[in-house]
């Protein structure tokens, strides 16, 4: 039986991918326009998940950013939340207590439904059916963990978590999606600067 063994001759530096100076500048500003898509909350009295427009905000960075740095910016802006910073919706107690109460399914989502998003517009031809699904399947990422903890959270059966954390955001989800759509194919995709694909 052979032997697997490692070889130690050299110790070689772990060589860190080199990041685009614009890419670690746009994904620290767009940040700032989830925060701002944050603010943009109504409150809906009967569930505590206020209607935001920060599902917007995250899937169209989804589709504009490649998947490293759509995960990247939006891993920045809720580490930026639970430090404190005011970039959370402003219903809600802010930094950690929101990711823990009943808001923080969403929160925890984006990074990964941002760089789902952006993973399955990229995987083939770039249109606008294909950002459609794309922007749709993130969104539903969204929901769903969004449901799934406040269902954790609260012990509540699934009828009255769904009817709290998920019907009622279904219309307005598909005009974000509709909307995200349409304005990445308006803006382009940074993805397609090879030098944004380091993340």
């Amino acid at each position: 039986m052979a032997e697997i063994g490692i070889k130690q001759d050299r110790v070689h530096a772990l060589h860190l991918p080199r990041i685009a100076l614009r890419t670690r500048l746009t994904v620290v500003a767009a940040t700032a326009l989830v925060a701002i898509c944050a603010h943009i909350a109504v409150p809906l009295g009967f569930t505590p998940v206020p209607v935001t427009m920060q599902t917007f905000a995250v899937l169209l960075l989804g589709l504009l950013f490649s998947p490293g740095a759509a995960f990247a910016c939006l891993a920045l802006y809720v580490a930026e939340g639970a430090a404190g910073l005011p970039v959370f919706s402003p219903h809600g107690p802010g930094g950690i207590a929101q990711l823990l109460g009943p808001t923080g399914g969403y929160l925890l989502s984006y990074p990964f439904a941002a760089a789902l998003t952006s993973l399955l517009y990229r995987r083939g031809r770039r249109s606008f059916l294909t950002a459609l699904t794309a922007a749709g399947l993130g969104s539903l990422v969204i929901l769903a963990a969004g449901a799934t903890w406040l269902g954790l959270l609260t012990h509540l059966k699934f009828s009255v978590v769904f009817a709290q954390s998920v019907a009622p955001f279904l219309p307005g989800d598909a005009v974000k999606i509709l909307a995200a759509t349409a304005c990445v194919s308006i803006l382009g995709s940074f993805g397609n600067d090879s030098r944004d694909r380091v993340l």
